[in-house]
């Protein structure tokens, strides 16, 4: 059996939209969503099969007003400091025990190494945590940086190393480091304006 052109291009449009359905993220749901819609819709002209057309255009039309929902959205951040055994934190971790270990392979948490920690809150909701310690005077070195996937659209990552840039500067930090655990966390650093050094390590300079 012979497919046409057409006819593959739908069926990579449907297997796009299926991949979309994994996706933890609703930033990357809609987006990867969006595009298999959009391939969807001009199948459904090509072929004359309006309503697929028309519901496609629906679903792209859904995914355009949502998106730009998130990322015009205000939220309010803020960061809440905890103490090494805080319960909420041990319990944090725990649950998400499993996701983390996708992130940062080999992370085991160790107390001691908290010279920084804190959750991210966005409108008062744990988006994620951040933990660090001082490898020297100067140096911060990042031990876990996760945030949970409905808030996985980098606003974090900017909050963090941007707006509490001066938070880091009054601690007598002037370089973050953090190791690229996997594929997904080193995209994340790169977007964030880290840079592999000879070290191996990807670092931020934060002040001179």
């Amino acid at each position: 059996m012979e497919f046409t052109t057409i006819q593959i291009i739908g069926y990579i449009s449907s297997l796009i939209i299926a991949i979309s359905m994994t996706l933890n993220s609703i930033v990357k749901f809609r987006w990867v969503n969006l595009v298999g819609a959009t391939i969807m819709t001009g199948y459904g002209i090509a072929f004359g099969a309006i309503p697929v057309a028309v519901l496609n255009a629906f679903i792209m039309a859904a995914d355009i007003y949502y998106l730009i929902k998130i990322y015009s959205k205000k939220e309010e951040f803020e960061t809440l400091e905890m103490t090494s055994n805080n319960h909420y934190l041990l319990r944090f971790l725990s649950f998400h025990s499993k996701e983390i270990q996708i992130f940062f392979p080999g992370f085991t948490y160790k107390p001691e190494n908290n010279t920084m920690s804190f959750f991210v809150l966005r409108n008062m909701s744990v988006a994620g945590i951040f933990l660090a310690h001082k490898t020297n005077e100067h140096t911060l070195r990042v031990s876990l940086d996760f945030v949970i996937p409905e808030y996985r659209d980098f606003k974090n990552g900017r909050y963090i190393y941007l707006r509490l840039k001066n938070k880091f500067i009054d601690h007598g930090i002037t370089k973050i480091i953090a190791d690229g655990n996997s594929k997904d966390y080193i995209k994340y650093l790169e977007k964030l304006g880290f840079n592999k050094n000879h070290d191996g390590m990807y670092e931020k300079i934060i002040a001179e």
